[in-house]
């Protein structure tokens, strides 16, 4: 377990280790979760600093009539990041977002389809 750290500590942790996987980090994809439609709603990576959750988050469905200020597509989409194994996690809730619109995972769950040998898992 990775020592305990306040979330801004942990994302950026994760942040900085994602970034540096070779390839976009495609080919330290430990686990892929998507919805039924299809869209891809977070992925776990394998990374230096260990599993690393990350997750597009957006305020609005991709439907929603009452449009964000960010476009559709924009280069740099929010991100949430975070160690899937901190210690002494209180918050097992960890945001997502697909083209249907906002999700929570289970920081549990995650590491049960991954203890599993999930690679991809499909929510509804």
């Amino acid at each position: 377990m990775i020592e305990t750290l306040n979330h801004l500590d942990r994302s950026q942790s994760a942040q900085r280790a994602w970034k540096v996987l070779p390839h976009g980090g495609h080919d330290r994809v430990r686990l892929q979760v998507q919805c039924a439609k299809g869209h891809h709603v977070a992925f776990v990576y394998d990374t230096a600093v260990g599993r690393v959750y990350v997750a597009t988050v957006r305020p609005h469905s991709h439907g929603q009539m009452d449009l964000p200020d960010k476009p559709h597509g924009s280069a740099e989409p929010e991100r949430w990041f975070d160690l899937l194994d901190a210690d002494g996690e209180p918050l097992d809730e960890l945001p997502a977002w697909c083209d249907c619109g906002h999700r929570t995972l289970s920081r549990a769950a995650l590491r049960d389809w991954i203890s599993a040998g999930e690679r991809r898992v499909v929510i509804d």
